[in-house]
């Protein structure tokens, strides 16, 4: 994280958006076929996927759409798996660390977990289902992808009141 990172006591830690831009870009592809766990949320939790799903965008960081099999409405890939998306995911247990880390995208939250040997997961918080972002290890430094969800996420998955 950038020297503007600073430590909240509740899960997300909030960087502005211009510190976004870190210093890798992830231009290439993740695996050939990707394949993912479809979750199993709530029917009011998977209205809100579905709708996100329609509002999805075709291209993310230049990486065309390709979602992961099985196909779902709650799930989404670019860049052959470079982009995972999954929407209507358990809430994550880190969410109860009060020393998460955390950003925020063009008006959405998202706590971070860095994976070993693997790029970022992020998953957005304050909202009414949890929605949950993969990257690709090309990601590493690079949550730059997460401004792309921010218009479809603000329309379809509501604020926790």
């Amino acid at each position: 994280m950038t020297s503007s990172s600073r430590r909240l006591l509740h899960p997300v830690l909030l960087v502005p958006s211009a510190a976004l831009v870190l210093l890798t870009a992830g231009c290439s592809g993740g695996d050939a076929t990707a394949s993912v766990t479809v979750p199993s949320p709530s029917p009011e939790a998977a209205a809100y996927c579905r709708a996100l799903d329609r509002e999805l965008p075709d291209t993310v960081g230049g990486l065309e759409r390709s979602d992961p099999e099985p196909a779902s409405e709650l799930t989404a890939g670019w860049g052959d798996g470079a982009i995972v998306l999954r929407c209507g995911v358990e809430r994550p247990a880190k969410m109860d660390d009060d020393q998460s880390k955390g950003i925020t995208a063009s008006g959405v939250n998202w706590m971070l977990e860095q994976r070993e040997n693997d790029g970022p997961r992020l998953t957005t918080t304050l909202r009414k289902t949890y929605v949950e972002v993969s990257l690709s290890e090309a990601y590493a430094h690079d949550t730059t992808p997460l401004a792309a969800f921010a218009p479809a996420v603000k329309k379809t998955v509501p604020n926790r009141l």
